[in-house]
């Protein structure tokens, strides 16, 4: 059960406690209240990316981004009224206010239903040599390295199955006799599994070629050597709302120069900057794709993921950025292998 308690903060706090919040409560919104408690507005897990996306920085007061008109239901509505609402409105969290408009509870549609199956295909690339993690992976394909009490990619496989995905492609190479073995067909996580074997090196696009048909759902598609807490509901909803036909998370990067820059103008110092940051969004290893896309990868050909996303752009079709906030890690060096075993038991537990 989720505790939405903990979502509520006061509109005197920041953006980045606003985080805070909808991270403790894992219910993707944050409750605004004033003094007396009245509901002022919401700050869900969306309103939150789109500030990230606006470079909007995280010290500013939570009013500035906060809906000031959420959906709402009333203390006495109907689960069947509410249901609806959020059917109609695409909200799976709404608070639920008495006469004087505080917050009584939070209607939570996990709760209320059982979770759907989705037709979405997953694909998992899994092939890989894991050069950096060597000598770990001389005898061990990267996916199947222990981190906490499981394989990496059977926790992937395993968060994916609790989101309702239940047909999933492991594309695989090196050592690909070891990771068939483990997962077998999937039956024994409830699931489908299928692999896609790459006889040469085909990137992590081209891998995709080798799919038996053309999916009839958007394709979900990730690195086989992420752990992360992304919210792949979320991530579904921003594809189709932006009419994406493809979309790529994003993660925020920040480089410092350890140096006082200097600018000039001629010959003259206008300005020192002393170690200055500038930040970016980086790739995040995560993708969603219209079926459509797949016919722009070339067969039997290494392609990789911003190959076909350079080719969307210049061919003037719509790609969109779903900045990931969660938890997320690229194991694929020493250190970040000692560092996700170090949070696995706190973040996975």
């Amino acid at each position: 059960m989720k505790d939405w308690k903990k979502a509520i903060i006061l509109s005197s706090n920041s953006i980045h406690d606003a985080i805070k919040a909808i991270d403790v409560s894992s219910i993707q919104t944050a409750l605004i209240i004033d003094g007396n408690s009245r509901l002022m507005g919401t700050v869900t897990d969306g309103d939150i990316r789109r500030a990230v996306l606006k470079d909007i920085p995280l010290s500013e007061p939570v009013t500035k981004i906060m809906n000031i008109n959420p959906t709402i239901a009333r203390h006495g509505d109907s689960q069947e009224s509410i249901l609806i609402t959020m059917k109609l409105t695409g909200h799976r969290h709404i608070p639920v206010l008495d006469a004087d408009d505080q917050v009584v509870h939070v209607a939570i549609m996990d709760e209320m239903i059982q979770a759907e199956e989705l037709e979405n295909p997953v694909v998992i690339m899994a092939g890989g040599l894991g050069s950096r993690l060597r000598p770990l992976t001389n005898d061990c394909p990267k996916p199947l390295l222990r981190i906490g009490d499981k394989p990496i990619l059977e926790t992937i496989i395993e968060n994916c199955r609790s989101y309702g995905f239940r047909k999933i492609f492991l594309s695989i190479n090196y050592k690909a006799e070891m990771i068939k073995c483990h997962f077998g067909d999937g039956s024994q996580w409830g699931i489908s599994i299928q692999y896609l074997e790459e006889e040469k090196k085909l990137g992590t696009a081209g891998a995709l070629s080798l799919l038996p048909e053309m999916p009839a759902k958007p394709i979900v598609v990730m690195n086989g050597d992420l752990l992360t807490k992304v919210n792949f509901l979320h991530l579904l909803n921003f594809h189709k709302q932006h009419q994406a036909k493809a979309t790529m998370c994003v993660r925020e990067f920040e480089m410092q120069v350890p140096y006082g820059v200097v600018e000039v103008q001629e010959q003259r110092i206008s300005r020192i900057t002393e170690k200055p940051s500038k930040r970016f969004l980086v790739n995040a290893g995560i993708y969603i794709l219209e079926p459509e896309t797949l016919q722009l990868i070339p067969k039997n050909t290494l392609f990789d993921m911003p190959d076909l996303f350079n080719w969307l752009v210049e061919r003037g079709l719509s790609t969109s950025a779903f900045p990931v906030r969660e938890y997320w890690i690229d194991v694929g060096q020493m250190p970040d292998f000692e560092k996700a075993n170090a949070e696995f038991p706190e973040v996975f537990a």
